[in-house]
């Protein structure tokens, strides 16, 4: 008999933790979303707007704006419903691309045969989620143009500080007249760290297209493959960037089917960015779009506003790294093995204006700025007939001294006409 009226009172302790659970798993993906949607515009290049949401108990729905943080000429809908559970919340929705009219009518209409769908899992103890996508083949056309994508499919998984994405592309055709760009299959792979607010963040990128053609009635081009990788940097002190692209094989079918035109690599890195600067005119650029409207989120005379904080960027001298350039021609004979590093002058940055880079003066006013070197070693006898040297020169120094070019402390003659 005991054991009877323990029953109820064990089923209904049972029942209070369920209940207990259920709302505490909405309470804790409610906090994510929030937390990674902050985190999103602390970057400083998305505008996010939460214009529905509606938490519940054992399920809770929204829907989302995002759109560049820069005008608005097109923006993503996305709405979600999200099921909770005990140990983890399933999340599904619909995401719809938007145009600005001005964008739309330039573009035209586009043709898909269902709104794409998402599908995610939110782990309510570990707070690690998981996102899928994938886009069904559609077609955009307008005055005779036409850009096809056979399919996509984008994941995204990660916790907080800690998110990582990867997309697949199976094939991407832009046909324009008798000219058509075909790209794929082609895969990114992309992992951002960051602490809270993104005040510290690094994101690093890979992209690798397998084949690119593009096509004209008179010839081809063909490259496979094709490599770009990025590192995003931005510590206490400054925002460091780095790249290389790497170009496997690109060759011209109708003049040489055989022989390769060129194939090599670039590596270069950005550094010496003013980290405060940086930080200072992210948090302007969303302190101006909270400021616009729904159709025009900034308002005329951004660039002036901005302009003393984008100077004072540039505030520690900034400096580019080529590290590496290495390319090989054997269609042309010609291989280049060159490094070297320009400077940036930030002394009496008052002088200059961001605003009137429009006018030559100006131009010449920042060109004037600019001083560095570059080395090409073992060049080729043909480089140097070409800037009028000597036939034995074997290692070419470029100079540029305020601006102007010296080779071989010799000014620089004009290779193209004006």
């Amino acid at each position: 008999m005991r054991k009877e009226r323990l029953i109820v009172p064990i089923l209904a302790a049972i029942a209070v933790i369920w209940m207990v659970a259920q709302l505490l798993s909405s309470v804790l993906f409610e906090r994510s979303l929030r937390q990674a949607l902050e985190d999103l515009e602390a970057r400083g290049e998305w505008r996010v707007s939460r214009i529905e949401s509606h938490q519940g108990w054992l399920t809770s729905r929204g829907r989302l704006i995002l759109s560049p943080l820069l005008g608005r000429p097109w923006r993503l809908e996305l709405t979600y419903r999200a099921r909770h559970g005990v140990l983890s919340t399933d999340v599904e929705g619909t995401l719809l691309p938007r145009l600005d009219s001005v964008l739309q009518k330039a573009v035209g209409e586009v043709s898909a045969p269902s709104v794409p769908r998402w599908q995610g899992r939110y782990q309510t103890l570990s707070g690690h989620t998981e996102l899928r996508l994938a886009l069904a083949p559609f077609v955009i056309q307008q005055s005779g143009r036409e850009l096809a994508v056979r399919g996509a499919r984008v994941r995204l998984e990660g916790v907080f500080g800690d998110w990582r994405l990867r997309g697949l592309l199976e094939q991407l055709t832009l046909t324009d007249g008798l000219a058509q760009l075909t790209l794929g299959p082609a895969q990114l792979e992309s992992r951002y760290t960051y602490i809270e607010d993104a005040y510290h963040f690094a994101q690093r990128d890979h992209l690798h297209i397998e084949s690119l053609a593009l096509r004209y009635p008179a010839y081809d081009i063909h490259v496979t493959p094709f490599d770009v990788h990025s590192h995003m940097e931005l510590d206490e002190s400054e925002l460091r960037l780095k790249g290389e692209l790497i170009v496997g094989d690109v060759r011209v079918p109708s003049e040489a089917p055989d022989t390769s035109l060129l194939s090599g690599r670039i590596e270069a890195e950005l550094s010496r960015l003013n980290a405060d600067a940086v930080r200072e005119t992210i948090r302007r650029l969303r302190q101006e779009a909270a400021w616009g409207d729904a159709s025009l989120p900034m308002a005329e005379g951004l660039l002036s506003r901005l302009e003393p904080h984008l100077r004072q960027v540039l505030s520690d001298s900034p400096r580019l790294d080529v590290t590496t350039i290495d390319i090989d021609s054997p269609l042309l004979g010609l291989q280049v093995n060159a490094d070297g590093a320009l400077f940036f002058d930030a002394r009496r940055l008052d002088e200059l204006s961001i605003t009137a880079l429009d006018k030559p003066d100006e131009r010449a006013r920042w060109l004037e700025r600019i001083d560095g070197d570059f080395v090409w070693h073992d060049a080729p006898t043909m480089a140097a007939l070409w800037l009028g040297l000597p036939l034995g020169t074997q290692e070419l120094q470029f100079d540029v001294i305020r601006g102007v070019w010296r080779v071989n402390g010799r000014p620089m003659p004009q290779l193209l006409p004006p």
